[in-house]
């Protein structure tokens, strides 16, 4: 287990500081909200042990340098994840890594397998510890908490309408009496209507097989002694509110938008991973264009597109006639299909200096940011809504995955465009996505 050590105090200081054991889902979106966490919980001069893994950690860079940095005490725990174990390739740590959806069941499992290394460090650990906050997908954490007798907060990362949303489906069961997955029903416990079908809320809830982790996910929720959201009052105060009076007397503490704990441009362009094109290179194209005039289109780290489907959001793009800044998954623009488009079709040439586009990994809280940036093409994930809303960009959503994408979506609305996806995973045509984009910059 390789640890890296950031300065830590004398021991008599040690026995009278706050200390934090954070354990992240692992998963970008999960991860990177957490970092942030832990760093504004040690600038406040608590102990923070961050939970991770060995290939996770390496991607934790930025966060490592703004901890040396400060000098604050955030101890970065690797480990060992248990690839073989679960059945999983080596290596494959971390959601996106993922070669296949299919794998996640093993994926989830493995994470499981982290309890017993974690317990057995933190009973090495000499320094007490005030609690653990664990973020909710890790259900597991909470057998840890018991045996340690330690206070257990839970982290919920998606927005306070979505956790409220699954609360209330999940304590009413409206699952047991919906036979149809896109049969429309109205969630209780609302401040008002919300129709939503089970196909589009959290896959968990209702995919054959996932009992038992549904099962964990609810025994976690009502175990927990408090709950920390990634959200703001002025944002959902509403919701809020509903899932304090839900949470019978239970702390609700919200501490969003966490993006904006990142002052320091470097680290804000190396947030959650390394980006793979120089974010220098990135900032000038942007700098050479006018103030609100160019559109971002990216869709988080776990959605995946057939050629097909990033053939028609290029052609898409190109009609809107709109300056664009494109982020491509790696594995979707090495199809050999979309390569062949990219260069040989034409499609670059043909845009020039009008599109510029990212393979990978974009540095994405700086590019919100930028002054040239006037609208944002999102899955609807929910560090994208919350980084977008803080810099005050519009949205125009397009939500892929059954999980909270599709209830965001519903709080962007008021004030979003929306690109009518109403079946997870539907191909959508250049025609539909230029109309957005169109109607996003206007």
């Amino acid at each position: 287990m390789q640890h890296h050590h950031a300065p830590t105090a004398s021991n008599g200081e040690s026995k009278t500081r706050p200390h934090f054991v954070l354990v992240p889902f692992l998963a970008q979106g999960h991860m990177i909200p957490m970092a942030d966490m832990a760093v504004l919980l040690a600038e406040r001069g608590a102990r923070v042990s961050f939970i991770t893994t060995p290939v996770n950690a390496a991607r934790t860079e930025a966060v490592v340098r703004r901890v040396r940095r400060a000098g604050i005490a955030v101890e970065f725990v690797e480990l060992p994840f248990p690839c073989a174990e679960a059945g999983l390739p080596q290596g494959c740590e971390t959601i996106d890594l993922l070669p296949s959806d299919e794998l996640i069941k093993q994926f989830l499992d493995a994470t499981g397998f982290l309890r017993h290394p974690l317990t057995q460090h933190l009973r090495a650990q000499r320094q007490p510890r005030t609690c653990m906050i664990a973020d909710s997908c890790n259900p597991w954490t909470k057998g840890v908490a018991e045996e340690l007798r330690m206070p257990y907060i839970l982290f919920h990362g998606p927005s306070c309408l979505n956790m409220l949303c699954v609360r209330m489906i999940l304590r009413h069961k409206i699952y047991e009496r919906i036979g149809d997955p896109f049969e429309p029903f109205n969630v209780p416990g609302l401040p008002h209507r919300l129709e939503i079908s089970m196909a589009l809320t959290a896959w968990f809830i209702t995919m054959p097989g996932w009992e038992k982790f549904r099962e964990e996910v609810w025994e976690a929720e009502t175990a927990a002694d408090g709950f920390v959201i990634n959200t703001f009052e002025a944002l959902e105060a509403t919701y809020i509110e509903c899932y304090r009076r839900e949470a019978k007397g239970k702390k609700v503490w919200t501490v969003g938008p966490l993006s904006l704990s990142n002052k320091d441009p470097d680290d804000k362009a190396a947030r959650g991973n390394k980006a793979s094109v120089d974010k220098h290179r990135i900032l000038r194209w942007l700098d050479e264009k006018a103030p609100r005039s160019v559109v971002y289109v990216s869709f988080g780290s776990i959605v995946r597109h057939s050629p097909a489907q990033v053939l028609e959001i290029g052609r898409g793009l190109e009609a809107s006639g709109r300056a664009f800044l494109w982020v491509i998954k790696e594995v979707d623009a090495s199809s050999p299909e979309v390569e062949k488009w990219l260069s040989g079709g034409g499609f670059q040439d043909r845009v020039g200096d009008k599109g510029l586009i990212i393979k990978g990994w974009a540095p994405q809280a700086a590019i919100l940011s930028h002054p040239a940036i006037g609208g944002f093409v999102t899955h609807c994930g929910w560090n994208s809504v919350v980084e977008a809303v803080s810099e005050g960009v519009p949205m125009a959503t397009w939500p892929h995955i059954s999980s909270d994408q599709y209830i965001n979506e519903r709080l962007i609305q008021r004030t979003g465009v929306a690109v009518r996806v109403t079946v997870p995973g539907a191909h959508v045509g250049a025609e539909e996505i230029e109309k957005a984009v169109s109607r996003l910059m206007d």
